[in-house]
């Protein structure tokens, strides 16, 4: 059996941390192979060495390409050997163009002289291979959506003629249609002779897709097995190392009868003019968690984004708090009133990085209770203590930055700083994008606790199985309007039903 990669004996620290420990892996030739396992586990570490990103000398162990034993000191010495990643985070140029993006780092730019016709038309060929050939390469990348950027960060890997490429979570901001494209380019190029390293937390696709999985937990490479010696539950035992037994919690408390916030006659446009929301009207009741599911495209995030006054094109419509109409001009007008809202781009609009987890979590409450002569630090730390232990945050130390958390802890930190500012409404977008298992039920957990605290949620996802398992009631949009409404107490409602009316269907 011919292995294209091999590792032995790779180990990593951080301070206080041994990430990866004694980590020893075949990967075949022509294969895909998933790598699975929690935030935390040690998987975005291990691909970080693999491409370079983590030189040679700051770890321990070998690598071997072909037989032949390797040291990358940065992610080009990697690329040139034949090993390409596409990063969960992406790594685009807003303000230049696709063709740019695609070609800013390869041997077809001439430094004295650059043919943007060759390089365009060449652009379109790559952009046809991701299934974005609706796409022109002269349109800037900040005017794409956040689907079309992860194809393009796919189509920027592949032009390097890779013998094995990484992908990342390379669904996580996909459409259905889109997920179908990738899919189809991965198994083309494998029969080319392409071999991957996938990382994902849908299993889903992890059995769809993949010959070989391996599950990482706490640093440790666990098992690695053909995908027909797995069924879904085992490999979440094994990535867990428990049993999770109830991933959806039983709701705590049922929804009251009364409405505690309506969003009127919604109509958003986007930055080009084109309507992307429809005259939609939507309403909340108290401790409810209302599911609003579609596609991407469908102008979910448009809606709750303009209702919080943080959409970036025009919108018009009205907003009642407890049958009071209220104006809504930016997210502050909101805040006061009691909204909140978890954004779905968590890494770009949530948290941020330069900032403690302390300071994180306290931006909106100091913001709210600051005077201009001093803040009560006392009153601060004893706040963000409460919530940390209350939301089983894991951080060693709340002075630490908020990028050494993982991406559930991140979620838990941005949820814990709306909190924080006693909300009645939390809108929350994508609550559990990019996080695994572990991390997606005790998320779930925590909204079932706050809803019986009085709190009502507005969620977003684009997880069907998450929607109709946490949800009260569920509203389908498609192409801006809501063409559905499902009442979901009983959980009886089938996943091809809603998918009916996400496409469409009458």
């Amino acid at each position: 059996m011919s292995f294209i990669l091999e590792v032995k004996n790779i180990s990593k620290e951080f301070p206080g941390v041994k990430a990866l420990d004694n980590i020893n892996l075949r990967i075949k030739q022509n294969e895909v192979h998933a790598i699975v396992g929690e935030n935390g586990a040690g998987k975005s570490t291990f691909i970080k060495i693999l491409c370079g990103v983590y030189p040679f000398g700051t770890y321990n162990g070998e690598i071997y390409l072909e037989g032949e034993k390797k040291k990358f000191f940065s992610p080009k010495d990697a690329e040139e050997e034949g090993i390409s990643v596409v990063h969960q985070e992406l790594s685009l140029f807003e303000e230049m163009t696709v063709s740019e993006n695609i070609f800013i780092d390869f041997n077809l730019v001439n430094k004295a002289f650059i043919n943007w016709d060759f390089l365009n038309k060449q652009a379109l060929k790559w952009l046809k291979t991701v299934g974005l050939e609706h796409i022109n390469p002269t349109t800037k990348v900040k005017d794409l959506g956040v689907g079309e950027k992860q194809l393009l960060e796919i189509a920027k890997a592949l032009i390097q003629n890779p013998k094995i490429l990484i992908l990342d979570e390379p669904t996580s901001s996909l459409s259905v249609k889109e997920t179908e494209v990738l899919f189809n380019i991965i198994k083309e190029l494998k029969n080319k002779g392409l071999t991957f390293i996938y990382i994902s937390h849908k299993l889903e696709e992890v059995f769809k897709l993949a010959d070989t999985i391996s599950v990482f937990r706490d640093g440790h490479l666990i098992e690695t097995n053909n995908k027909e010696a797995y069924e879904r539950k085992k490999v979440i035992n094994l990535m867990v190392g428990r049993e999770i037994s109830q991933m959806y919690p039983k709701r705590l408390v049922k929804p009251k009868d009364n409405v505690v916030f309506e969003a009127k006659n919604f109509n958003v446009y986007n930055k080009f003019g084109r309507k992307v929301v429809d005259n939609v009207s939507i309403n909340l009741r108290e401790n409810e968690i209302l599911g609003l599911f579609g596609l991407i495209g469908a102008g979910r995030s448009e809606l709750v984004n303009s209702i919080y006054g943080s959409y970036k094109g025009k919108y018009v419509g009205e907003v009642y708090f407890k049958g009071e109409k209220i104006k809504i001009n930016s997210p502050i007008d909101c805040i006061k009133h009691g909204i909140a809202l978890l954004t779905e781009e968590r890494k770009l609009y949530g948290t941020i990085p330069t900032m403690s987890v302390k300071d994180n979590i306290s931006l909106l409450y100091l913001n709210q209770r600051k005077n201009k002569f001093f803040v009560d630090k006392y009153e601060e730390l004893k706040e963000v203590s409460k919530l940390v232990e209350q939301l089983k945050i894991k951080t060693s130390n709340l002075e630490e930055s908020i990028t050494t958390l993982s991406g559930g802890n991140q979620q838990k930190v941005l949820l814990a700083r709306n909190i924080m500012v006693l909300p009645e409404i939390i809108i929350i977008d994508e609550p559990t994008r990019g996080i695994d298992v572990g991390a997606k039920a005790e998320i779930y957990s925590l909204m079932n606790k706050l809803t019986q605290e009085g709190i009502s949620f507005i969620m977003v996802s684009s997880e069907l199985p998450e929607i109709i398992g946490i949800s009260d009631r569920i509203l389908v949009m498609h192409e801006g309007k809501i063409t559905a409404e499902f009442d979901n107490i009983n959980k009886n409602i089938s996943q091809e039903e809603i998918m009916h009316y996400a496409t469409g269907g009458n």
